[in-house]
């Protein structure tokens, strides 16, 4: 399995991008739908990645507890599913439902959602504090598949507590580690 790291090119302080994406089967979903909340975790993921499917109960349960303390989760799939028909829309709704994600589940067709993110992989987390300005962008934690590490989410964690409590992120930024996003033929980005 390819290990792609993340690009780390956003900047810190950067707004968020604009979004509004389909969820499949339900209606669009932009980023001023996703509230006023304190903070907001934008995850690029997908349903075949063995790194995403390594941490999905984790993200799962990540989104059921720091929900309710002032968290939006949204995750966004960006890959060709054309190529990659596991990650096809249709299935997007299986895998929520098998994973037990309760935050919105978007598909980027045109890929140009994970190029205005500098998304790489799969998966990519973009933290935003209350501003919708950029927080943290790095790893869930250290953990990865066959590495023997347990999935605890403790580096996204410490971010998610950081910035509620208004503090500055207290821990070191590290790249996500991932499958590369699956590029349609001629519309890979620069930093691919």
């Amino acid at each position: 399995m390819a290990r792609t790291p993340s690009t780390m090119m956003m900047e810190l302080g950067q707004h968020a991008p604009q979004f509004t994406l389909p969820e499949p089967g339900g209606s669009l979903v932009s980023l001023h739908d996703l509230g006023d909340a304190q903070a907001l975790l934008v995850m690029f993921i997908c349903n075949h990645c063995p790194f995403v499917i390594h941490i999905r109960e984790q993200l799962a349960t990540l989104a059921r507890e720091y929900a309710p303390k002032g968290v939006a989760f949204v995750a966004i799939n960006s890959n060709d599913v054309d190529n990659y028909p596991d990650d096809a829309p249709e299935k997007m709704r299986d895998e929520k439902k098998t994973a037990g994600y309760t935050f919105p589940y978007l598909y980027d067709e045109t890929q140009e959602i994970a190029k205005a993110y500098g998304a790489a992989c799969t998966p990519d987390f973009f933290l935003f504090d209350a501003d919708r300005k950029l927080v943290y962008r790095g790893q869930l934690d250290d953990s990865r598949p066959d590495s023997g590490i347990p999935v605890t989410g403790e580096d996204m964690r410490a971010a998610l507590d950081d910035v509620l409590a208004g503090r500055a992120i207290s821990i070191e930024q590290k790249p996500s580690i991932g499958c590369n996003i699956k590029w349609k033929k001629g519309n890979e980005p620069a930093y691919a």
